[in-house]
């Protein structure tokens, strides 16, 4: 249908570039809280209010249960997920009996965009405070990816998709990169600036959520409300047919075996993707002992570099196909590790930058095709739901990774050992990838195949 006819009707356009723009910029706006909150600031000041208020042996008890104060973060940081786990299918399968997506949307947005701006509160030794404060914002933060996510099948047609997606995780790094680079020069001149260094540290919280509210009105103003697929059978609630949909799914996934087989691929790849994120400075500063400097500054350098490659890895797809890229991007990650195993030494920033840079191309891109990819693989009508599965999947699995790395330092006392192990992650995920047929996938699901996959 085109644009034109499209709007004669008062049927939403596919590939209308209005609509798809806006798309891209609840990346844009959600992205500073990736960046600024939990991978840079919150982690280290709520383990700094969490230790003021610990008693002499280091322990906070919140609801009476012992917790050392250096692992109170990384325990909201499961709390939310797990509750991610257990309320995105449910939404997920809400949103696609109702035309309530974009409401949504804006709902789970708004609602993380205000829980951060209110860490500006967040001082002396209120932990709790701190701590259901990020629970709010990070499982609005997740929810409101679910349904970003599900409106891509609607705004992008299947030749056109690899390269939206693409833009949209890479407009995603320019902006979390650009208000990331403001914050961090606040926070190492803060006493020009007449403030002190944790005032600083809550400006620039405050300063995400304050970014996330304001971009987010751009999507809101230009996506489309659509109607539903499938219609609420009479008698049934909103949520309760949310449960239903979701066993009915699962119950129905097994007829979608080749959709099932790339789902175990990508979590296999991307739990290896989120611990070479999530390790990477600590490997830098514990075993290669770099200076603080040296790895912020090669953070900020993975934001901007990540834009121009997630942008190129969507002009290969549209070369070699979605699937062939991905394997392309698999290739790359695990010369990462073996070179971050045999080559990188000590004391050399620049081998280290050369290290981050390679990550920073393949790391947009691997994740803008996969998800591009698993929404062709969708049966029509239930977007949400299986973005919802294919979100709490990804994060449920995502302690694998953490753990395998945690236990081989733990044994062997070698942060390069720990980094090799990280290989079966990506070999296993690409050994299952090359077994996808996913223009089969693709035709299971019922929907029409792109020229290449």
């Amino acid at each position: 249908m085109s644009i034109e006819m499209a709007r004669s009707t008062g049927v939403a356009a596919i590939d209308d570039r209005r609509e798809q723009v806006g798309w891209y910029f609840y990346d844009w706006a959600n992205s500073a809280f990736s960046t600024t909150v939990v991978t840079v600031f919150l982690g280290p000041y709520l383990t700094a209010v969490t230790r003021r208020a610990a008693d002499a042996d280091g322990f906070v008890y919140p609801l009476g249960i012992p917790v050392a104060a250096g692992a109170f973060f990384p325990y909201m940081v499961s709390l939310s997920v797990l509750l991610q786990v257990l309320f995105l299918p449910i939404l997920g399968a809400i949103a696609d009996y109702t035309h309530l997506k974009k409401h949504l949307l804006g709902v789970f947005a708004y609602v993380g965009a205000i829980a951060t701006m209110l860490l500006y509160f967040l001082d002396g030794g209120n932990y709790l405070f701190g701590g259901m404060l990020f629970l709010i914002a990070n499982l609005s933060f997740g929810a409101s990816i679910v349904f970003y996510n599900a409106f891509l099948p609607e705004i992008a047609s299947p030749d056109r998709r690899d390269a939206v997606s693409s833009q949209g995780w890479a407009l995603g790094y320019l902006g979390g990169g650009l208000l990331l680079v403001a914050n961090l020069l606040l926070f190492q001149n803060a006493e020009s600036f007449g403030v002190s260094s944790d005032h600083a540290v809550r400006i620039s919280i405050t300063s995400a959520g304050m970014w996330w509210a304001i971009f987010t009105i751009i999507p809101l103003l230009a996506l489309r409300r659509r109607d539903p697929i499938k219609r609420i059978p009479p008698g049934e609630h909103y949520v309760t047919i949310g449960f239903k949909q979701l066993w009915d799914t699962l119950r129905k996934a097994r007829h979608y075996p080749q959709t099932l087989l790339f789902l175990g691929a990508y979590l296999l790849y991307n739990d290896g993707i989120q611990t070479v994120i999530a390790l990477a400075s600590q490997f830098g500063a514990e075993e290669l002992r770099l200076e603080q400097s040296t790895l912020i500054s090669a953070i900020l350098m993975v934001q901007f570099v990540a834009f121009i490659g997630a942008l190129a890895f969507g002009r290969i797809a549209g070369w070699l196909g979605a699937t062939r890229a991905i394997l392309l991007s698999l290739v790359i990650w695990t010369s990462v590790i073996v070179a971050a195993y045999g080559w990188v030494q000590p004391d050399s920033p620049t081998q280290f930058y050369i290290l981050a840079a390679a990550i920073a191309i393949v790391l947009g891109g691997s994740q803008a095709i996969s998800r591009s990819l698993f929404s062709q693989m969708i049966p029509p009508g239930q977007e949400s739901e299986y973005f919802s599965l294919y979100e709490v999947s990804e994060r449920g699995t995502s302690w694998l990774g953490p753990l395998v790395f945690g236990l081989a330092l733990q044994f062997t006392g070698r942060y390069r050992v720990a980094i090799l192990l990280l290989l079966i992650f990506f070999i296993a995920g690409i050994a299952l990838l090359l077994r996808v047929d996913a223009r089969r996938a693709i035709l299971e699901a019922g929907n029409v195949p792109p020229a290449k996959v």
